[in-house]
């Protein structure tokens, strides 16, 4: 699975590259997060439990409101926002809270993004081109949901 890559209609921020966090769910920083401990607690959220911090996370939509905004930029302030966020579709509070709190982003995929990612799988996001590229899936995806952060990859802050 290394090597795929996807092309995004929409794409703002710098180049990352770490470790996808991949669920078919959708994500609001005010009602999926716990901002303190820095992982997904709403409990019916697919990652629930699973740190998002420096993470690149892979989700099916935006939601919420203007709470987002903020939000991600108070995190950011604190070390403890995603390294970038990946959507199906996003909706333009979502994409002025991710401006906002300097986190990369791309949106609008010609496929499910979601099935196509491997979660775990370490990725390249390049806003400039507004691509998604799988570096290596192979160890990450085989360990599967429970993947650490000891082999997570982020760009220049």
């Amino acid at each position: 699975m290394s090597g795929l890559s996807f092309q995004a209609r929409h794409g703002m921020g710098r180049r990352i590259v770490g470790e996808a966090l991949v669920a078919h769910d959708g994500f609001s920083a005010r009602y999926d997060l716990n901002r303190l401990q820095g992982v997904f607690s709403r409990p019916a959220h697919k990652l629930v439990g699973q740190s998002y911090v420096d993470k690149v996370l892979v989700l099916d939509t935006a939601k919420g409101g203007v709470a987002t905004a903020w939000m991600l930029h108070e995190m950011r302030s604190r070390h403890m926002a995603p390294a970038a966020i990946v959507f199906n579709t996003v909706n333009t509070i979502l994409a002025q809270g991710a401006a906002l709190g300097d986190v990369s982003m791309l949106a609008g995929f010609d496929v499910d993004i979601t099935a196509q990612i491997p979660h775990g799988a370490i990725v390249e996001i390049d806003p400039e081109t507004r691509t998604i590229r799988v570096l290596d899936s192979s160890e990450q995806s085989a360990r599967g949901p429970a993947a650490t952060d000891a082999q997570r990859v982020h760009g220049p802050r």
